[in-house]
């Protein structure tokens, strides 16, 4: 481009690369998968085992904490002999005390494992 007072002036043009056609020869991943090949079956596989990796996580801290109930109660005795409104305080732990835990490792479950979805479909999107 030139101007009457001075010399050319360069002018980038650039397009947006979401619109860029892939290159050739590659192929996109949804087409990988659906045609069932090493590449699709990779994909798939990391997502099973990222979200088996998170079950296996939760499970155990679940279960460390329900164990560390009784643990906690065989190491201090005294802790049995204690009651609020004549209800024993281990009863309140193991009945009252495990739901919030249930309801928190289901919530931190299901907001994990919609993020591995979330980052596996963003992975396979072609848009």
């Amino acid at each position: 481009m030139t101007t009457p007072d001075g010399p050319p002036q360069r002018v980038r043009v650039t397009a947006p690369r979401s619109a860029a056609r892939p290159a050739a020869g590659s192929y996109p991943v949804t087409r990988e998968m659906a045609e069932q090949s090493e590449v699709g079956e990779l994909f798939v596989r990391s997502l099973i085992r990222s979200q088996l990796r998170l079950a296996v996580v939760v499970a155990a801290g679940f279960l460390v904490i329900l164990i560390g109930i009784p643990v906690l109660l065989a190491v201090y005795p005294q802790i049995g002999n204690l009651s609020v409104f004549t209800i024993p305080v281990p009863w309140l732990l193991l009945g009252v005390g495990v739901y919030p835990l249930v309801i928190s490792c289901a919530a931190l479950y299901v907001r994990s494992a919609s993020r591995n979805e979330l980052r596996f479909r963003d992975l396979v999107d072609e848009d």
